[in-house]
């Protein structure tokens, strides 16, 4: 039998030049559709419009949230798509499955004080801990995912003139200042990385035994430096949350904050505007006098 699903996957990493992330995504999305419908005997192609309503309704109990609904509801219409494009079927299944609506969700960032003792927080005596610091004062400062962080190659960032390259979603290219910060710490983990003999890759972020970093272990050691603060909820993109937040807070214009970020939709970046806006309603509720 063919595997429509690997045949799709290839396809959205050789022709439409997804990154590896988004078909790890799109691979992850339907092998759930490939697990339920396997569960009732229905093949992938034979699924109707009314099977595919009964899956998102049997995906409820295991607390999927909406978000992740409306991404799956995207990958299995691009697969079908992709199906009807092969001659595979005649009509998308999922072409009129209505996704839950977005609300706006206000994202979880640290405040000044709190992003100042994260950072605090490794052993920078060690070479882990100097790795660390280096990269969670690079992530704070330039807003940058965590795959982002652990494919920095050397070439990629200019110390002297404090620009980062990096290559973000739909491998679109942008240019980031480094704060200055970020730029000391990564002069100090950057000699550190030259004194060491078993390094033969191009990455600037490695494990102590020479190997690139994964964004794996990159969210490992942020959960684990969070809890030591006492931190919750705090996972790498808190950073790149924070990092659009205190642009947003100090009046930095909304244009350029998304151009950071890498952003496609302005309206995206857009949310930014709403944490602002909660925390001035918080502010005032708490101090004005006739708030309450």
């Amino acid at each position: 039998m063919r595997d429509h699903i690997r045949e799709y996957l290839s396809y959205c990493k050789v022709e439409k030049g997804l990154s590896a992330n988004s078909v790890e995504s799109y691979a992850s999305d339907l092998e759930k559709l490939r697990v339920w419908a396997d569960k009732n005997g229905i093949a992938l192609l034979d699924i109707k419009r009314v099977d595919l309503s009964e899956w998102l309704i049997d995906l409820g109990p295991t607390k999927v949230s909406e978000n992740s609904k409306r991404r799956l509801i995207s990958s299995v219409r691009g697969f079908y798509k992709f199906l009807m494009f092969e001659g595979q079927l005649k009509a998308n299944p999922a072409e009129d499955i209505v996704a839950p609506q977005k609300g706006v969700y206000l994202p979880r960032f640290l405040n000044k004080g709190e992003i100042d003792t994260l950072l605090s927080t490794p052993d920078v005596s060690t070479e882990t801990g100097l790795r660390d610091r280096a990269i969670l004062e690079l992530m704070y400062a330039s807003g940058l995912r965590v795959s982002e962080a652990a494919n920095v190659k050397l070439r990629d960032i200019d110390l002297d003139a404090g620009i980062i390259t990096t290559t973000g979603k739909g491998s679109k290219t942008r240019r980031v200042p480094v704060g200055s910060s970020a730029v000391e710490w990564l002069k100090s983990y950057s000699a550190k990385r030259r004194g060491k003999e078993n390094i033969d890759v191009d990455v600037l972020f490695v494990t102590p035994a020479g190997l690139p970093i994964t964004r794996q272990i990159i969210h490992a050691f942020i959960k684990e430096y969070a809890e030591k603060c006492g931190f919750t909820g705090v996972s790498p993109h808190t950073l790149r949350h924070s990092f659009a937040t205190h642009l947003v807070q100090n009046n930095a214009d909304i244009r350029s904050v998304q151009q950071m970020l890498g952003h496609a939709d302005i309206s995206t970046t857009q949310i930014y505007t709403h944490v602002t806006s909660e925390q001035l309603k918080r502010n005032y509720e708490r101090f004005h006098p006739r708030s309450k």
